[in-house]
């Protein structure tokens, strides 16, 4: 089932690197009672994910928060190490974005957002897509048929969906 506007998002357990190691994140927990946007894409360190995706988000980081969002999420179907990394290259993690991992892809099917690409090493992988949720109901979906750009599932179109 893919996850439409006024759907409540699915419980899940994502990955994230703390100072102890690899650390579980209830999904839900981070959003109750919050007003949250979560974006997910194809991967870490690919082309458009990396040089358009993640800084689309990271230029209307504080346009977001002046418009009540409380935490912007980056979700992928990597390692939590992975994650961590690619967080830190792309000064994201430090611009305010939170970067979770999806490891098993489990999230990433429970909203229906999977794909695989065999000849590129992409299995149950996330298509682009942004959601605007408060307290966990999805207010806003933005998703397309994006592979190698990411207007409808940018930073700005979200913003201006809000």
């Amino acid at each position: 089932m893919t996850i439409s506007v006024g759907d409540k998002l699915p419980q899940a357990n994502l990955l994230q690197m703390g100072a102890n190691g690899a650390e579980t994140v209830a999904l839900g927990d981070k959003l109750a009672g919050r007003k949250v946007v979560i974006f997910g894409l194809p991967g870490a360190f690919t082309g458009t994910c990396t040089t358009s995706h993640v800084p689309s988000f990271l230029r209307v980081r504080e346009k977001l928060a002046a418009k009540g969002v409380d935490e912007v999420i980056c979700i992928a179907v990597n390692d939590p190490f992975v994650m961590k990394a690619w967080g830190e290259a792309t000064g994201a993690a430090a611009g305010g974005i939170t970067f979770l991992a999806d490891a098993d892809s489990s999230f990433t099917k429970a909203i229906g957002q999977e794909f695989s690409v065999p000849h590129l090493g992409f299995a149950d992988r996330s298509k682009r897509f942004a959601l605007y949720a408060e307290d966990g109901v999805v207010k806003v979906l933005n998703q397309g048929q994006e592979t190698s750009a990411c207007e409808i599932s940018g930073g700005e179109a979200m913003l201006d969906a809000i």
